[in-house]
């Protein structure tokens, strides 16, 4: 493939991660607004996730825990991913102000995201393994019918 063709579809892809990234990030809706949950409200969002993930999967008090700290890292994760980003939509607003997209900044600021992740993967990675590790084959099954079926009713029963 020509090199240009690489770089066009390489600068097209980022783009569009970039673009979708900060629209997901933007927008509002009723009720709990998770990225800008205080600390009581997000523990208590926690709980009631615990309460229902343990109730549905019928997890032991070790896998409760094992789940609790891969929504705590979980949590850390994306708010270092965020940290810096508080209003997702005057970035953009910055990154397409002028008559071109500013590819520059985009770049820098996917560049700047993409290290965070890398640098925090391995532990939010862990945590998940090890709680995942630590279901009974059957709870697996289901945690998996479940993400078969994208997250549709698996919570209200």
């Amino acid at each position: 493939m020509k090199t240009w063709i690489k770089r066009t579809l390489i600068g097209v892809v980022s783009g569009s991660v970039l673009l979708g990234g900060l629209a997901a990030c933007g927008h509002r809706h009723e009720g709990w607004h998770r990225s800008q949950l205080s600390q009581e409200d997000a523990a208590k969002w926690r709980e009631r996730l615990l309460e229902r993930a343990g109730k549905e999967l019928q997890l032991d008090a070790d896998q409760k825990v094992k789940l609790g700290a891969a929504f705590d890292q979980l949590r850390e994760h994306r708010n270092t991913v965020v940290a810096g980003l508080a209003d997702p939509r005057a970035e953009l607003r910055a990154l397409v102000g002028g008559e071109r997209l500013d590819r520059a900044r985009a770049q820098t600021w996917v560049d700047e995201k993409t290290q965070l992740l890398r640098g925090d993967s391995p532990r939010t990675i862990g945590a998940l393994a090890d709680f995942y590790d630590g279901l009974r084959p059957e709870q697996q099954a289901k945690l998996r019918a479940w993400l078969d079926r994208r997250g549709h009713g698996f919570w209200r029963s």
